[in-house]
């Protein structure tokens, strides 16, 4: 290849900002040659690659702006441990059609059950799938927006929960709310209705979100809002946590047993 040509190739890549390419290049025209590929399978195989790595990296990205603490998966979910979970439910919401249709997902039940887990799973399968998602507990949430309230950024801390295109908020119902806070906890609600979709993690059943959000009329008419369009889940069953430490206690006096 002509010394100009050749540097004006990279140099073109460079600019076009196909980093991808450029760097496999030489390498990979060598190999193309010698096994006599045409332009077009060449071509292909290049785009193919710079496609791939552009959308690993847009995947990193996201997957860091949603402020997921644990990457949890649902392939690894043990569902024989949780039997009330109905597969085909969880198959369904996987299909990401709740995102599309702008529908909402509640998973109820006890500490410990793996709603997190399932939450954060459906979160990272929208990631992978092109949509952003961000991850929040409730109290964190409010207590973010009580501080920019006082500091007159509450619209900007306000974008933050609605414009994701699916919101996690974990762990509603472990601390209460003031009234500040739940008028809060509305606005977000409301921000998002019929225009996003979000999951919600509680350890209490409706009938005592009144106290959560220390108020009877505005819980009904959070509800209202996440209701409308929604996937109810109820887990019941045995904590993970516990039946871990069970199982390391046992193992561990096995091991003392036999020493």
């Amino acid at each position: 290849m002509d010394s100009v040509v050749y540097s004006r190739l990279h140099s073109n890549l460079a600019i076009m900002k196909l980093n991808t390419v450029d760097s496999i290049l030489d390498s990979y025209l060598e190999s193309a040659i010698s096994e006599e590929k045409s332009f077009t399978e060449i071509l292909d195989y290049l785009m193919d690659q710079e496609l791939k790595a552009r959308t690993a990296s847009a995947i990193e990205q996201r997957t860091r702006l949603s402020a997921i603490p644990v990457k949890k998966y649902l392939d690894d979910f043990d569902f024989s441990f949780q039997p009330s979970i109905d597969k085909n439910v969880v198959k369904e919401l996987r299909s990401l059609r709740f995102i599309n249709n702008t529908e909402n997902i509640v998973l109820l039940g006890p500490a410990g059950i793996g709603k997190t887990h399932i939450a954060t799973g459906l979160a990272l399968e929208a990631i992978r799938a092109g949509f952003s998602a961000y991850f929040t507990t409730g109290h964190k949430m409010v207590e973010k927006m009580k501080r920019a309230a006082h500091r007159d950024w509450l619209d900007r801390a306000m974008a933050v929960y609605s414009r994701p295109k699916l919101l996690v908020v974990d762990e509603i119902g472990y601390l209460p709310l003031d009234r500040e806070g739940a008028n809060l906890f509305f606005q977000v609600v409301s921000n998002r209705y019929e225009k996003n979709s979000t999951i919600f993690t509680s350890n209490k059943n409706f009938g005592e979100w009144g106290e959560i959000l220390c108020d009877d009329i505005l819980a009904s008419a959070v509800l209202d809002r996440i209701l409308h369009h929604c996937t109810v889940v109820n887990i019941k069953g045995d904590s993970y946590r516990i039946r871990n430490r069970a199982r390391k206690m046992s193992e561990g006096s096995r091991k003392g047993g036999s020493e």
